[in-house]
């Protein structure tokens, strides 16, 4: 079986000579536009960073917390201290007393 061949299709020249740049105007936004989202990014790495460095500093806290009540728990006893006076409650008492 013969193949049939499609005809080429005719190259259209555009005579129109295509722009090498775009506007000044359009390049100002677009510069405007990337250096704004750069600027958020930048901040939002720098916000992300800050929130780790927090959440350590909250971890190294908690450990103090916990090495500090193990201190006063040597001392003192199974207590609640209230910390806005330092007024001690002995849990061991509520115990005895049920």
């Amino acid at each position: 079986m013969a193949k049939v061949k499609t005809p080429k299709k005719e190259k259209i020249v555009d005579l129109k000579p295509k722009a090498e740049k775009i506007t000044e105007e359009q390049l100002k936004q677009v510069q405007g536009l990337v250096t704004m989202s750069n600027k958020i990014k930048l901040e939002l790495g720098n916000t992300s960073a800050r929130h780790h460095m927090l959440l350590h500093e909250l971890d190294n806290v908690n450990n103090n917390i916990t090495d500090l009540n193990k201190n006063l728990e040597e001392e003192y006893g199974k207590i609640d201290v209230d910390i806005n006076n330092g007024n001690i409650k002995y849990l061991d008492d509520e115990q005895a007393d049920s």
